[in-house]
């Protein structure tokens, strides 16, 4: 699966994932670094079929109006250190899968992996 990781998540999700076989980048990485609009954060999105993490839920709005980005992993556990982050990816990471491969949008909560579309 391709990810893009959004600017308030850690960079070192990134290298989690791609460890875990993912190809995937952070929105430091991009030319605006962490300073990239949500519209252009979409656009990449598109183009490069990339899944949107982010815990910023205007994503999830402009998909209820406008279908994009095309997948939103969208993480609404809180202010939690980086370390409990990837613990809660690790625990849950093939249901992640499993379920992005099916939907549009999963939510990753501190207890659960919930499908939304």
């Amino acid at each position: 699966m391709k990810f893009l990781v959004d600017a308030h998540l850690p960079f070192g999700l990134v290298k989690w994932l791609i460890e875990r076989g993912h190809d995937a980048i952070h929105t430091s990485e991009l030319p605006q670094k962490n300073k990239t609009e949500d519209a252009e954060i979409i656009q990449i999105s598109v183009e490069q079929d990339r899944i949107v993490v982010s815990k910023d839920e205007d994503f999830y709005k402009h998909f209820i109006l406008k279908g994009k980005p095309s997948k939103i992993l969208l993480l609404t556990m809180g202010n939690i250190i980086n370390k409990e982050l990837i613990s809660l990816f690790e625990e849950n990471i093939e249901q992640i899968e499993h379920d992005l491969q099916q939907n549009k949008i999963v939510e990753l909560s501190n207890d659960s992996v919930t499908v939304h579309f």
